[in-house]
């Protein structure tokens, strides 16, 4: 078993989200891969069991739990293996559902790989959980944009999305860690998916993660793909659109995810981005 580590959405990498892949995992059970995660230390590392040659298996774990769903272990994994076996089109098989994946190359040379989300969902957040979740996250009602009303949103693994008002809202993550972490395990949410809008089509976001063991995800694609079904459902964009997502720039690690918004309700979204691998440290002579 070999461990990789790519930063998905991000050409630098210090920048993006750092995901482990492992692009063969064949023999390795639940268990073992939760160990594995855990000793990477990512948000979340991806275990790839090949199917055929176009066909994955793909299962997502972070330091503390398994997830349906993550984008950007996806596009680091597309690309960790279009870099060894070539571009082109693979389907990942996934808790969430078949994800159509494509990896191509820009005009620098670089690989870019594009995920469509399986049918996207959005909810209202019931009084009742949004006055705990907003509690834990230290912010009151009047941070809020009033014009993107609070929601849960899914498009492969379901994210309360919160707007602020300002994006020095945004700047200030500051919550409780341990309360927060209890309520999203109850309430089966991965992220919260936390944004400003800076303009029609362009956002900065950010994920606390506790469930996951992580305080914050520095870019998060199934988030990124939530937040434009959430956007197409409640009318605030006119599809086909594509949106911009700024992530990780409050952690010191800048990621920027592309959202392709289609028409159609049911149709999925596609997430677009590079990944890089990062470079391991070789061990200190004894």
């Amino acid at each position: 078993m070999g461990i990789l580590r790519y930063a998905a959405f991000s050409s630098d990498p210090i920048g993006g989200n750092p995901a482990g892949v492992v692009l063969d995992a064949t023999g390795m059970d639940a268990e073992a891969m939760l160990a594995t995660a855990a000793d990477v230390g990512y948000s979340e590392t991806a275990f790839a069991i090949p199917w055929d040659e176009k066909t994955l298996d793909v299962r997502y774990f972070s330091p503390l739990i398994e997830v349906p769903f993550c984008g950007h272990a996806t596009i680091a994994t597309a690309v960790a293996h279009a870099e060894r076996h070539g571009i082109g089109d693979l389907v990942f098989r996934t808790g969430a559902g078949p994800i159509p994946v494509r990896t191509r190359h820009d005009d620098t040379g670089a690989i870019v790989a594009t995920l469509t989300s399986v049918t996207p969902n959005c909810r209202a957040i019931s009084p009742d959980d949004l006055e705990p979740l907003l509690r834990l996250l230290r912010w009151t009602e009047a941070d809020l944009d009033p014009a993107l009303p609070p929601r849960v949103a899914y498009a492969g693994a379901w994210h309360p999305v919160l707007a602020a008002r300002t994006r020095e809202r945004l700047a200030d993550l500051d919550y409780d860690f341990d309360a927060l972490a209890e309520l999203m395990r109850e309430k089966k949410w991965t992220t919260v998916d936390l944004v400003w809008r800076a303009s029609t089509t362009e956002f900065h976001a950010r994920n606390p993660f506790p469930p996951g063991g992580i305080r914050e995800d520095p870019a998060t694609g199934a988030a990124a793909a939530a937040l434009g079904g959430y956007l197409r459902a409640m009318g605030l964009v006119t599809p086909p659109t594509t949106i911009t997502v700024h992530q990780g720039e409050d952690m010191g690690r800048p990621g920027v995810i592309t959202v392709e918004i289609p028409a159609g309700l049911d149709a999925g979204l596609a997430v677009s981005g590079t990944a890089v691998a990062i470079p391991v440290s070789p061990p200190a002579a004894r």
